[in-house]
C-alpha cells in the first residue's frame, strides 16, 4: 500500500547551541520525502521524533534543552509577571475538595489546601465526624510529582484500594490500606492499573492492567484476592486488539460479570458472563447482549437486571431494563426513552432509583426514575452550569458537585427521596464571581449547522472591536465542554478580556450524531465550526483579528493547531497543548491506534487524503505571516508524544515571516505527561506562562 522513497541530504551538519537572542535556536532541516500512496510526502524534521521507537536520542534533547531556553528567556523578559504570578498564585491556592466515597459509615474524600502540591486522602466517621488523614502523596515525594490517580471503598468500608503514579505518566500501581488503622498492606500491583469492582466478600476485586506498560494494547481484566501476590491474580479477558480494549465490572452481589469490548471511539460490543458460576468452575462463559452495533452499551446493575444505558437507534440516548438471565435484543424493555431536547450521559444505581445526567444545551440536568422508568422528578441544581452526582446504591443519600463560570465547585450533600440540596463544602475564592457575565449565544457554521458558544466577560463590556478574546475548544471524542469554574480566569476578565467557548462538532453535547459529524472525513466540520465562532465574535464585534487568540489541548492542540495553518490571518496568537499535529504518522507513536476509529489512519488508502488535506504539520507554508504560537508538550506523555510539538514548533519556525513580534515558542516540560498529577507549583507556572505569552500578544502589558 506504501512504497517509501527516502532521500537524505542534510543541510546541516549537526546542532550548534550557539543562539540568536532575537529569534530561536537553529533546527536542522533533512530532505526526506517518501510516498504515500502515490503521493510525495515530505517530513524534514522527522528526525525530531527521536529514535525508531520514538525514544529521546542525544541530539533531540539538547534540541529541546536549547528551546525550552528560549522560551524561557523570552516569557520570562515580559513586563508584570511578578504581579501575575502572585496573583496566580493566590487563585491555585484556594482549598480544593472532591465529593465523597462513602461505605458504610465512612466519608472518604479528596482535598487540597494552601500551598499543598497534591491534593490529600481524609475520611469523616460519619457526615459531620473529625476529618482524618488517610494518605498524604506530598509525603512521598520532596518535589510533589506523585499523584493519586483513583481510589474505590470497599463494601464495608474496611479496605481502600487507590493508585499512584509519578510525573504526569498515568502509569498507575495500586496499593491497599486499612482504612481503620491507615496501614498499607503488602498488596502492590503495577501496571497502569484501575479497579473495577469489589466483590461483596469486600476481600477481592476486579481490576484491569496491562501485561506491559511499553505496549499499551495489552491489557488484561484480572481477579485479585487480597492477601495474595498478583502472579496468582486469575485472568478473565486479554485485549486482542488495538482499540481501547477489553473492560469489565461485577454486579454489587458478584453474580454478574459485565464484559465489553471497545470497537471505536463510539462503540463497543457486551456481554454478561454468571460470574457466580465461574467463581465455582473456573470457566468464563460470555453470553452477547449487544455485539457489532455501531452504538454504545453499559450501565449498572440490580439483581438480575442490567439498565442498559446506549444510543443505538437513538443518538441522544435511552434505557432498557435487561433480564441478564434472557438477555438476547428481543427481550429488552425500553423504561427511558430518548429525549430531543436532551443526551443521556450518565446513569447510576441509587437506593430504589435510577439517577441519570442528561445534558441539555451544554448544561446539566439530573433527573431521577423508578426502577420502571417512571420519572421521579429532576434534583434541583443551583443555576445553569456542571453537575455531577454521586450516588450509592445502599441508600438515598448522595453528593452533587456543581460549579459554573461564574460559580465555584461547591459539593452538596442531596436526599434523592425529596429536600433541598445542603451545602458539604464550598472554598473560599479570592474573587468575585459576579464580575462575569455568562451567554449562551448561537451561530451558523460554514455548511449552514447551528452551533452553540458560552461568551464570559466582564458586565458592562462595550462591543467595540477591541477586547482580548481567548477562544477555546476541543470537539472530538464524544467530549463535551460545559460551564466550568477557573479562578484563573478572572485576571483575564478583569484586565478586560473575553472568554470563548464553541461547542464543536466531534464534541458529546447533543448526541452520538453530533459526535460522529466530527469524526474520520467529517472533521474539517470541526476546524470550520471553531473558525465560524471566530468569525462570528468579530462581527459582533467582541473583539478583532489582532485581539484574537486561540487555544486548546489535546485534540484540542490539533484543532488550533489545523485552524492557525488553515486561517493564519485570523488570529494573533495560538496555544497548542500536548497536541496531535501530524496525523501522517501520529498512529504509530504509544496510544495512538486508539484514536484510528475517531480521525482515520494515513496507512489506509481512503483515509489518507482528507488526513493530509487537514495534518497541521504537513500544511505549514514558508513565507506566511502566522499567528505567534505556544507550543506544549510532557516529556513523560503516554498519550500524545512530545514530537508533535517539537516538530511543528520547527516547522513554524522556519516558514514564518511573522518575525520577532509574532515568536514561534516551544515549551517541553521534562517533569510532566498529559498534563494530570502536576504539582502546585507547575501548574503556577504553567497557567503565569500562558496568560504572559497571551497578554504580550493581545497589547495586554500597559494594563499591568
Amino acid at each position: 500500500m506504501r512504497t517509501p522513497l527516502v532521500v537524505f541530504a542534510t543541510l546541516a551538519a549537526g546542532l550548534t547551541c550557539a543562539q540568536d537572542a532575537a529569534g530561536p535556536p537553529p533546527t536542522r532541516r533533512q530532505e526526506l520525502t517518501e510516498t504515500l500512496h502515490g503521493v510525495e510526502v515530505a517530513d524534514p524534521y522527522r528526525w525530531l521524533e527521536g529514535d525508531a521507537e520514538g525514544a529521546l536520542t542525544p541530539e533531540v534533547d539538547a534540541w529541546t534543552t536549547a528551546q525550552n531556553a528560549y522560551t524561557r528567556r523570552v516569557l520570562d523578559a515580559l513586563p508584570g509577571r511578578a504581579a501575575l504570578e502572585q496573583r496566580v498564585g493566590e487563585l491555585l491556592r484556594v482549598d480544593r475538595v472532591g465529593s465523597p466515597e462513602v461505605a458504610r459509615n465512612h466519608y472518604v474524600y479528596r482535598a487540597r489546601r494552601g500551598d499543598e502540591n497534591q491534593s490529600k486522602l481524609y475520611l469523616r466517621e460519619g457526615l459531620e465526624g473529625a476529618p482524618r488523614l488517610l494518605l498524604d502523596p506530598n509525603a512521598l515525594d520532596a518535589e510533589g510529582l506523585i499523584s493519586l490517580d483513583w481510589t474505590s471503598l470497599s463494601p464495608d468500608g474496611a479496605l481502600l484500594a487507590f493508585g499512584l503514579s509519578r510525573a504526569g505518566d498515568e502509569n498507575s500501581t495500586l496499593h491497599l490500606l486499612d482504612v481503620t488503622s491507615g496501614e498499607w498492606l503488602a498488596d502492590e500491583i503495577p501496571g497502569k492499573v484501575g479497579l473495577s469492582g469489589w466483590l461483596p466478600d469486600g476481600r477481592s476485586f476486579v481490576y484491569s492492567r496491562l501485561r506491559d506498560v511499553a505496549d499499551p494494547y495489552s491489557r488484561q481484566i484480572k481477579v485479585h484476592v487480597v492477601g495474595r501476590h498478583p502472579r496468582h491474580d486469575s485472568l478473565l479477558i486479554e485485549q486482542t486488539s488495538t482499540t481501547w480494549g477489553p473492560f469489565a465490572y461485577p454486579s454489587r452481589d458478584g453474580r454478574w460479570l459485565i464484559v465489553g469490548e471497545f470497537t471505536g471511539t463510539s462503540s463497543n460490543d457486551l456481554w454478561v458472563a454468571d460470574f457466580a458460576e465461574y467463581q465455582r468452575t473456573g470457566e468464563l462463559v460470555k453470553v452477547a447482549i449487544a455485539v457489532g452495533e455501531e452504538a454504545r452499551f453499559g450501565g449498572p446493575v440490580h439483581g438480575d437486571t442490567l439498565f442498559l444505558r446506549t444510543d443505538l437507534g437513538a443518538p441522544t440516548g435511552r434505557v432498557f431494563a435487561v433480564d441478564l438471565n434472557a438477555p438476547a435484543r428481543a427481550s429488552w424493555k425500553e423504561i427511558v426513552p430518548a429525549r430531543e431536547d436532551a443526551t443521556l450521559r450518565d446513569l447510576e444505581l441509587a437506593r430504589g432509583m435510577l439517577v441519570a445526567t442528561y445534558l441539555k444545551h451544554a448544561h446539566t440536568a439530573i433527573e431521577r426514575f423508578g426502577y420502571d422508568g417512571a420519572s421521579l422528578g429532576e434534583v434541583a441544581l443551583p443555576g445553569v452550569g456542571s453537575a455531577g452526582i454521586a450516588v450509592f446504591d445502599d441508600r438515598s443519600e448522595a453528593f452533587l458537585s456543581y460549579q459554573s463560570y461564574n460559580e465555584p465547585p461547591t459539593i452538596y450533600r442531596v436526599d434523592l427521596k425529596g429536600g433541598e440540596p445542603r451545602v458539604w463544602e464550598r472554598p473560599e475564592v479570592p474573587v468575585d464571581p459576579s464580575l462575569a457575565e455568562v451567554k449562551q449565544v448561537w451561530f451558523a457554521s460554514k455548511d449552514g449547522t447551528q452551533v452553540s458558544m458560552f461568551v464570559v466577560h466582564k458586565r458592562g463590556l462595550k462591543l467595540d472591536g477591541t477586547n482580548p478574546t481567548l477562544l477555546s475548544g476541543y470537539g472530538g471524542f464524544n467530549i463535551s465542554l460545559t460551564p466550568s469554574f477557573n479562578a484563573t480566569l478572572f485576571p483575564w476578565l478583569e484586565a478586560g478580556g473575553v472568554y470563548a467557548v464553541p461547542n464543536l462538532r466531534g464534541g458529546g453535547e447533543y448526541g452520538a450524531a453530533w459526535h460522529k459529524a466530527g469524526q474520520l472525513e467529517r472533521k474539517q466540520n470541526v476546524f470550520d465550526d471553531f473558525i465560524a465562532a471566530a468569525e462570528w465574535l468579530i462581527a459582533e464585534g467582541y473583539t478583532s483579528s489582532e485581539k484574537l487568540a486561540i487555544r486548546g489541548g489535546s485534540n484540542g492542540g490539533l484543532l488550533t493547531g489545523a485552524v492557525l495553518v488553515q486561517r493564519p490571518e485570523l488570529f494573533r496568537a495560538a496555544i497548542s497543548a500536548v497536541p496531535l499535529l501530524d496525523m501522517l504518522r501520529y498512529q504509530r507513536f504509544l496510544m495512538a491506534r486508539f484514536w484510528v476509529p475517531e480521525y482515520g489512519t494515513a496507512e489506509d488508502p481512503e483515509h489518507f487524503p482528507f488526513l493530509r488535506a487537514y495534518s497541521p504539520y504537513h500544511n505549514v507554508k514558508p513565507g506566511t505571516r502566522y499567528p505567534a504560537v505556544m507550543l506544549t508538550a510532557g516529556e513523560n506523555d503516554t498519550r500524545v508524544h512530545a514530537l508533535h510539538a517539537r516538530k511543528m514548533a520547527a516547522a513554524l519556525q522556519a516558514a514564518t515571516s511573522g518575525g520577532a513580534e509574532r515568536p514561534v515558542l516551544l515549551w517541553v516540560d521534562r517533569d510532566a505527561g498529559h498534563g494530570q498529577g502536576k504539582p502546585l507549583s507547575l501548574r503556577i507556572r504553567d497557567v503565569v506562562d500562558q496568560g504572559m505569552f497571551l497578554r504580550a500578544q493581545l497589547g495586554m502589558l500597559d494594563a499591568e
